[in-house]
């Protein structure tokens, strides 16, 4: 399957939650497989205590620090690896959680990767989903999502959708905060009961 070009710098080098809706619709590539993205949350920094970039720079958060439009990858729960892409001028710490996916291609190897999903929709529908269908892991933290094989392509066809937002999920701090960005009514995006367009 084809796709378009790859998204520039320039894309990532603007405000988190800008970024955060605009990647609805984009196309995550990472060798043969490939999806839409469907749901993201905006992690802006600052006074943002839900972000990891809230410590400060340290060894595992610098990434969030750099250039934008590279990837922070992260462990959570001893078990489940979460992709970030870094937004802001660089300095400025920011970065977007790419929740879910609509699968696009390579959808065999995504099975493959993900042998207990019963239906497509199923394959990324959450972050440690997401990665392990797309073969993402700790060694993508850093990756430069302009060029190469872990990429962000623009649909060579764009679709028509609507835009809702809720609070971020499985967070503790600034909970109530209207982050999270979803393609209304894609059934591969998780699931969650408080929805509320925007």
């Amino acid at each position: 399957m084809r796709f378009g070009p790859i998204l520039k710098r320039s894309f990532y080098e603007r405000p988190t939650v800008d970024v955060a809706r605009d990647l609805l619709g984009k196309i995550l590539v990472h060798g043969p497989a490939a999806g839409m993205i469907v749901e993201t949350e905006a992690y802006p920094g600052g006074d943002d205590f839900a972000s990891h970039s809230a410590r400060g720079i340290t060894p595992r958060t610098r990434v969030i620090f750099g250039p934008p439009g590279h990837a922070y990858v992260y462990f959570i729960y001893g078990m489940y690896q979460c992709f970030n892409i870094v937004c802001e001028p660089d300095g400025r710490a920011g970065g977007v959680l790419v929740r879910a996916l609509e699968p696009l291609a390579g959808i065999e190897i995504m099975r493959s990767r993900r042998p207990g999903a019963r239906k497509i929709e199923d394959l990324a529908s959450g972050p440690g989903k997401l990665t392990l269908a797309l073969a993402i892991t700790l060694q993508h933290n850093g990756a430069d999502v302009t060029r190469g094989s872990l990429a962000v392509r623009e649909p060579l066809e764009a679709r028509r959708f609507e835009v809702r937002t809720t609070p971020r999920i499985g967070i503790s701090q600034c909970v109530d905060a209207p982050l999270r960005f979803l393609i209304a009514g894609n059934r591969s995006a998780s699931k969650s009961p408080r929805l509320s367009e925007i």
